[in-house]
């Protein structure tokens, strides 16, 4: 028998929903053919794709990074300005396409009001200098009678953009990058950047790319980015991305132990580091790139449509797992971008007469619709299994949120069994449910289930009212599923 068990005085902090963060960068069709094409039946006014916007806004997204991603080091912003006509077509060195320059900075920006989401840029910190950033910022945020701010309003944006949050760079501890920085290097140079931009604009919120490669020296990257620039960033921004190579379904499922690894040892360096050098300021991880990633990978120079991952129910479990775990950890992860979000390894895809829901789709649109605003300390035991380097984990991976306002709790739970429903028995302290609920459920009828556009509906979400009163619920969770319960409790 499993058993969860919730008390609502005991919290782990508030949950920042930027951890339902996306991310847009200009590869392959997330872009061009994905968030925008002229002269699709679906255009809108400005070459967005509505039935993409649409889509995009039943996740909820409160924040979407851009331009990059590896893209953005070799990027020049001003050629992304101003009357298409005259935007230079350059050479993406980072993938070997031609970028046209169509979408730029203010195309973002009005993608971003349309779906009602914080724009996040990153700047080249690639072959990029620091004027060239604090430029950027001038040009989206300026409100004086400037060259920069008047060329904004040349463009047609009188009123500034107010771009709240700044990447310094793009996984710059990455050889592949161009640009590769060493520790000094990127230490030194996020501390130049970071005081040119803010100079601009002091209100900005900034983002140190701190690991994309775990191998690495990531231990003395941290340590040199809060040495030096420590009273410059809010964020140390982490990258993964995680597979199933081996094929073993149950060696996949104790990736959410991996997860816990790098956010505590990354809390831990943090709080340590803050210590030692009397950092004031709080600094929060934003994991700015994360999703399942491993059948399809980039062809330099050749067509970039094979990033175009198709995902199946295992993967949407994993998704849930990383939400999971960004609300176990709410008090240290204050943004978290999946990547990304149309097409290219994301949970929407399309083709010119529509497009369809990938499996990742569902839990990412369950978590963003229904969570809390305070992360609980859910204790859970009960079934376990072991797989990989990995022994006696637990069977059920947990969540749970509350929402003082509507006095309601939303539990997540991932049931990683293959084959076994598991029988539950979750119990509130000091309160009781108080029902009717909601009951949501995210399944298919096997682990490699997939959405495609012949059979679009293989993965989906069920969802149903159930009476609960009382102070506990025997639940029965079905195999290789992502299970929902918003509750009202008194």
């Amino acid at each position: 028998m499993n058993h969860i068990q919730i008390d609502l005085n005991r919290t782990l902090g508030p949950i920042n929903r930027d951890i339902f963060g996306g991310f847009a960068e200009h590869l392959g069709r997330c872009i061009y053919g994905g968030i925008y094409e002229p002269g699709s039946p679906f255009a809108d006014e400005h070459g967005f794709r509505t039935d993409v916007l649409d889509a995009l806004r039943r996740l909820r997204m409160p924040v979407i990074r851009y331009p990059g991603g590896n893209f953005v080091s070799g990027y020049r912003w001003r050629d992304g300005v101003g009357p298409r006509e005259e935007r230079p077509a350059r050479t993406d060195l980072a993938w070997g396409a031609l970028e046209t320059n169509h979408f730029g900075t203010n195309e973002f920006i009005t993608f971003c009001r349309k779906l009602g989401t914080e724009p996040y840029i990153a700047v080249n910190c690639g072959d990029g200098d620091m004027r060239e950033a604090r430029d950027w910022v001038e040009y989206c945020n300026g409100t004086k009678n400037t060259a920069l701010v008047n060329l904004r309003r040349e463009h047609g944006y009188e009123e500034p953009h107010r771009v709240k949050y700044w990447g310094i760079g793009n996984e710059v501890d990455g050889p592949w990058q161009i640009g590769f920085k060493t520790p000094e290097e990127y230490a030194r140079a996020l501390t130049e950047f970071g005081k040119a931009m803010r100079w601009v604009d002091p209100s900005i919120k900034l983002l140190a790319s701190a690991v994309s490669l775990w191998d690495g020296d990531f231990v003395e990257r941290a340590q040199l980015i809060l040495e030096q620039a420590g009273d410059q960033i809010d964020y140390m921004a982490l990258h993964w991305y995680v597979d199933n190579h081996a094929n073993d379904f149950a060696r996949f499922m104790t990736v959410s132990e991996l997860i816990e690894e790098r956010l505590a040892a990354y809390e831990g360096l943090i709080r340590a580091l803050r210590l030692d050098n009397a950092i004031k300021r709080p600094i929060h991880i934003a994991v700015d790139e994360w999703n399942v990633w491993y059948r399809t990978h980039p062809v330099f120079g050749n067509d970039l449509n094979n990033l175009e991952e198709i995902y199946n129910l295992e993967d949407a479990l994993v998704v849930a797992m990383h939400l999971n775990a960004f609300i176990r950890h709410a008090r240290s992860v204050q943004m978290a971008n999946i990547a990304q979000i149309v097409n290219v390894i994301a949970p929407i895809f399309t083709r010119p007469d529509g497009l369809v829901l990938q499996t990742i789709f569902y839990p990412f649109e369950l978590y963003s619709r229904t969570c809390g605003q305070i992360a609980l300390d859910v204790a859970w035991r009960g079934d376990t299994f072991s797989a990989g380097d990995y022994t006696g984990v637990r069977t059920l991976d947990v969540s749970a949120t509350y929402d003082e306002q509507r006095r309601q709790i939303a539990l997540y739970v991932v049931n990683r069994s293959e084959t076994d429903a598991l029988e539950t028995t979750v119990s509130l302290l000091d309160a009781r449910f108080a029902g009717p609920a909601r009951l949501s459920v995210i399944n298919g009828p096997d682990i490699k289930a997939e959405n495609t556009f012949a059979a679009p509906d293989q993965v989906t979400l069920r969802e149903q009212e159930i009476a609960l009163d009382g102070h506990t619920w025997t639940a029965v969770f079905e195999p290789h599923s992502v299970t929902a319960l918003v509750c009202p409790v008194a």
